[in-house]
């Protein structure tokens, strides 16, 4: 269990960006093959594997979060203390109604 929670599971917001390119580089590349070597053959069920086998590849490739997607984290701001917004006194300042 202690393997599984060791997993990262997050992803930058630029390797999400590179994730959506290449998917899209991989399903287009591999839909423009596919059609092409249908249309040699003569076999709509070969365009279609050949399809299923990039959006298969595009999957394995883009939808676990690899290093290559975690390269640029963010920089979050420290925590605001709680107490800020409270006098000596315990009340709260703001505008009295």
């Amino acid at each position: 269990m202690d393997f599984l929670n060791s997993i990262p599971t997050h992803m930058d917001f630029e390797g999400q960006a590179r994730a959506e390119k290449l998917s899209r580089i991989i399903i287009t590349l591999f839909g423009a093959v596919g059609l092409i070597w249908g249309y040699i053959i003569q076999q709509f069920s070969q365009t279609v594997y050949i399809l299923g086998a990039g959006f298969v590849l595009a999957a394995l490739i883009t939808i676990p979060p690899w290093p290559m997607y975690r390269r640029k984290p963010l920089n979050w701001q420290p925590a605001k203390n709680g107490n800020d917004n409270q006098t000596k006194d315990g009340a709260k300042k703001g505008k009295k109604k």
